[in-house]
């Protein structure tokens, strides 16, 4: 680098900091209830989520120091280290099976998702094939197509888990990384066009996706079963109304709303903090999106514009699918929400990502931001 890096965006810093402390409160006031009723201890997930969250903000701290230059040279070797753990996942007495869905490596109780990794590992490997090819972008064989075999191999692999809400995301990802880096529109819109037709033949094959689509579009016909998450996610949402019921006060909480902790933590947090204390979320997320964006704009060549766009599209595409299942304004997907949602691996890389947003805003001039 020819410049000397300065301080990290403080903007970005802080409203993570935010978004994790908000977090990791609603997770124990989520989860009190059934960790004392399944583990008998009612800070059994608080307090992993507190060793999560404190790796991640290392490995957050470790990447911001990390030149981001060095990952251009390392995304290759990750991507490949990542398809291994997507393909070992899938091995029958490898890859751990909970609820029909294989998506866990480990063993004891430490387990990993490789699927999480892939999310950074897709942005870290489309942003230098981007910036390397920048000038066949245009072109669909050269510029294009690179990309979307690789996202069909991660997309395939994820898909089979299966997981479809992720491998959504990170489609979603690479096509805006796609656009802005000046890939045609009609290239995109054939792009897009041949994607909605995957998406209904997943669906459509699928039977368990047909029945949260129709769910999705009455979920009233069934309300005992394939309903019942959309129905008591709103019944969470409307109790809170202007202020919420109160911090810790859910009824939702009581073992009416499954993963209150997990994928709906927004409707908990909606029920006891009401719609001030959602917009106060969702504000903070639109702040770390314009800073990210900014960032990209004025990093100093283009991987690093690429690699900004990339890192911060892929955090607000989870958070806005998240937050779209939970209001029922799309079909259950098991998206976590980032920075809240309880969780071990999805916290740590979307952490790690952070740090490299981070690095990358160290070398912008403060004066464009």
């Amino acid at each position: 680098m020819t410049t000397r890096p300065k301080l990290p965006d403080f903007i970005i810093f802080f409203s993570v900091l935010a978004l994790l402390g908000i977090g990791v409160v609603m997770v124990y006031s989520a989860s009190a209830v059934s960790a004392y009723v399944n583990f008998d201890d009612s800070y059994y997930f608080l307090k992993r989520q507190i060793i999560w969250a404190t790796l991640g903000l290392l490995a957050m701290v470790f990447t911001m120091n990390i030149d981001y230059h060095v990952w251009r040279k390392l995304s290759k070797p990750i991507m490949i280290a990542t398809l291994v753990l997507l393909v070992l996942v899938l091995v029958p007495g490898l890859g751990k099976v909970v609820n029909g869905a294989r998506r866990w490596l480990g063993f004891g109780s430490i387990y990993i998702q490789p699927s999480e990794i892939a999310k950074l590992s897709m942005v870290l490997f489309s942003a230098t094939s981007l910036a390397k090819h920048q000038d066949k972008i245009s072109n669909f064989v050269k510029g294009v197509v690179p990309q979307l075999l690789m996202l069909l191999v991660v997309f395939g692999l994820i898909l089979k888990e299966p997981d479809l809400g992720t491998a959504l995301s990170i489609g979603g990802t690479v096509f805006v990384l796609l656009f802005i880096s000046g890939a045609k529109i009609k290239h995109l819109g054939s792009l897009g066009a041949v994607g909605v037709v995957g998406i209904i033949a997943a669906v459509l094959f699928e039977p368990y996706r047909m029945k949260r689509l129709l769910a999705f579009s009455d979920p009233w016909a069934d309300p005992l079963d394939t309903g019942y998450h959309i129905i008591q996610s709103l019944y969470a949402i409307g109790s809170g109304g202007l202020f919420g019921v109160g911090l810790g006060r859910s009824r939702e909480k009581f073992l009416y709303l499954p993963e209150p902790h997990t994928d709906f933590i927004f409707a908990i947090l909606g029920e006891e903090l009401g719609l001030i204390g959602t917009l106060a979320v969702i504000s903070l997320f639109f702040l770390f999106a314009w800073r990210g964006l900014k960032i990209a704009m004025s990093a100093p060549d283009i991987f690093g514009s690429i690699l900004a766009a990339g890192l911060t599209t892929m955090i607000m595409v989870q958070a806005l699918m998240n937050i779209a299942v939970v209001t029922a304004s799309m079909p259950v997907t098991g998206i976590p929400l980032p920075f809240l949602s309880f969780g071990g691996s999805a916290l740590i890389f979307t952490l790690a990502g952070v740090g490299i947003l981070l690095n990358i805003s160290r070398y912008v001039s403060k004066n464009s931001l």
